[in-house]
């Protein structure tokens, strides 16, 4: 019953890396078409960010509810516009903070005299209108979170998550991307392999348990798996996709980790399909779905 996701996409003629099916926990199912390596997943990476955050409110370094420039370096503080103090943490990880470009690399063709090595000055100098406070999905959030975070910490936020989040769930040291000023970017630049993409998405179907350890506070994995707006084509939670029955980690072309929480069921693929990777995503969430325990 579990290959009926790899007979679906066979049908359609989509191809993938990997793909791998858990159930109650254990791994019933994973096939690879390509290597068994590390991939390119894209927005995935802002579910790392998002578990990043989660650990340190945790920890007691931030709340998500705190105003996000306050933890932004003091270098920054006489171009900080006045709505964006307004603005928490929370108001980033949901998209719902301003209409910003796609990527932090095109806001240096929008603004005067931009400065190359630091993306943060180009951001905060970029004219937006903070009064639309609507979904508008963009890696700049993910990226002024990363930057915040890494303060809230002390530290750069890959060697912050190596003990808590890394090494827990057999990363070892994944490919990451820093931003020109050596902040993780924390929208994407990650690779990963199947499984563990997947670990990722059975640590936040676990509300945050590990290997009896609590890695994230577990009413803290309830409340960013939870919808907090919607995007006109479902719900999103702290920079995760949130459905009726599922929630994912979503990378742009077909690099996802799809969580049923209600059947503890898992799917997890790596692909690379510009074209097809919505027909993809509709594919495993139609497979859970109709999934009925034998």
């Amino acid at each position: 019953m579990f290959d009926r996701f790899i007979e679906s996409t066979a049908a359609a003629g989509i191809a993938l890396h990997c793909a791998e099916i858990s159930f109650h926990g254990k791994t019933v199912l994973k096939r690879c078409f390509s290597e068994d390596k590390c991939y390119p997943v894209y927005s995935a990476t802002k579910s790392v960010t998002s578990a990043a955050v989660l650990m340190a409110q945790g920890e007691g370094r931030l709340d998500i509810s705190d105003k996000l420039y306050k933890y932004l370096d003091k270098k920054y503080s006489d171009i900080v516009p006045d709505p964006f103090r307004a603005l928490t943490f929370r108001d980033f990880m949901t998209m719902t903070s301003a209409p910003y470009p796609f990527r932090p690399q095109e806001v240096s063709s929008l603004i005067e005299e931009p400065n190359e090595a630091d993306w943060l000055e180009n951001i905060l100098r970029l004219p937006v209108d903070y009064s639309d406070r609507g979904f508008h999905y963009s890696n700049i959030p993910a990226y002024l979170v990363s930057a915040a975070c890494e303060n809230a910490v002390g530290m750069p936020l890959a060697e912050y998550l190596r003990p808590r989040l890394f090494e827990p769930l057999g990363w070892g040291r994944p490919v990451y991307q820093t931003s020109p000023e050596g902040h993780f970017y924390g929208a994407t630049g990650m690779e990963l392999t199947v499984s563990q993409l997947a670990r990722l998405g059975q640590l936040l179907m676990q509300e945050g348990s590990w290997h009896g350890e609590q890695l994230i506070p577990k009413e803290l994995v309830r409340e960013a798996a939870t919808a907090r707006v919607n995007t006109g084509k479902g719900g999103y939670g702290y920079f995760l996709w949130v459905n009726d029955n599922t929630f994912a980690i979503s990378g742009k072309w077909g690099q996802r980790c799809v969580v049923c929480p209600e059947k503890e069921l898992i799917v997890t693929y790596l692909s690379h399909q510009p074209e097809r990777s919505g027909e993809l995503a509709d594919l495993a969430q139609r497979f859970i779905d109709e999934f009925q325990e034998v």
